[in-house]
């Protein structure tokens, strides 16, 4: 590649590793401060931090997730260019990204679409269930994101050694 082409991959792969690192950062902060310690919070505690952390976070991951995927895509169509272990590194974190953002459309955004209408005195008979789903899943896609990163920052550490 041309220097020019090579430094705008690079430009590529920053950015798209900083989304990444925004996307696991946001789910992992909520894990490591909530998610292990929901269990202790009444119904009204629950209410009133889903609330603040939805409002927090909502319309920022509308653009952050969307971003992260089409930069990873655009690193994965570089690294079909330069080797095969770069490129399988970098298809290994754009599916796992997606698979956690499959994971917030279908099982949490639902969920704290509920937890939004809800107050102390209307929470549903079942919410420590749904308190229970929505940890699960948190859970899960922290640690798929925070995978994603790893086979990202792999793909874009990863050197060819010269055979010369």
């Amino acid at each position: 590649m041309a220097d020019n082409s090579y430094s705008n991959v690079r430009i590529i792969q920053l950015a798209a590793l900083l989304l990444l690192a925004l996307t696991a950062g946001v789910f992992w902060g909520t894990w490591f401060t909530l998610t292990r310690s929901i269990d202790e919070f009444s119904a009204a505690e629950f209410i009133h931090i889903g609330k603040v952390i939805i409002a927090n976070v909502g319309n920022p991951m509308k653009v952050i997730m969307p971003g992260t995927i089409l930069f990873v895509a655009l690193c994965l169509f570089f690294a079909n260019r330069q080797d095969k272990l770069r490129f399988y590194f970098t298809l290994t974190s754009l599916a796992l990204v997606i698979i956690a953002l499959l994971i917030t459309l279908i099982v949490e955004v639902p969920i704290d679409n509920q937890i939004k209408t809800w107050t102390a005195a209307t929470v549903p008979p079942d919410w420590k269930n749904l308190r229970s789903t929505w940890a699960t899943y948190h859970f899960l896609r922290t640690f798929v994101s925070l995978a994603s990163l790893v086979a990202f920052g792999t793909a874009i550490l990863w050197r060819v050694e010269d055979s010369t």
